[in-house]
């Protein structure tokens, strides 16, 4: 699990990302689930777009077609999740490629995403939860990712929070 400096990744953009958007979205479970997001799906904060032919962007891997889904269907219909995510772009408008060159950006679509899970989140400092959480309703059942090979990117990350 090489790659960025956790610490540092939590530290510059994952809190700064979810203290920007509505507060009932920052929790310390939220913080915890996006870095381990993360971490699991850059395979330790190493690439910022998917390897291979796929077309996920950014550390949280998120492809174009989700992410334009969360605009089209759900954040245009909140306003101040609206304001909150324009504002960490700068007052630029979103797009996909956002993903790759803004990762405060990214986060805080990380925690979009989960935010439109039908199941709340899991708790704090549970690893085997959030890699279940992850799997279910972020990677799904079409990702490659299995919850075996994601719950250490998750004690990781809890281990920085």
């Amino acid at each position: 699990m090489s790659g960025l400096y956790l610490p540092h990744v939590h530290a510059l953009w994952v809190q700064p990302a979810l203290a920007a958007l509505p507060a009932s979205l920052n929790t310390l479970s939220a913080q915890q689930g996006v870095l381990g997001i993360g971490n699991t799906e850059s395979a330790g904060y190493r690439y910022i777009k998917q390897i291979g032919s796929g077309p996920a962007l950014g550390f949280w891997q998120m492809e174009p077609a989700t992410h334009d889904d969360a605009w089209a269907n759900f954040i245009r219909f909140r306003p101040a999740l609206q304001t909150a995510l324009i504002g960490l772009l700068g007052g630029k408008g979103a797009c996909a490629q956002r993903l790759a060159d803004t990762p405060l950006y990214a986060a805080a679509m990380c925690r979009v995403q989960l935010y439109r899970a039908p199941m709340a989140l899991p708790p704090a400092y549970n690893a085997t939860a959030w890699a279940t959480f992850w799997k279910t309703y972020y990677n799904t059942n079409k990702g490659a990712g299995n919850i075996i090979q994601a719950t250490p990117y998750f004690q990781n990350a809890m281990g920085v929070t």
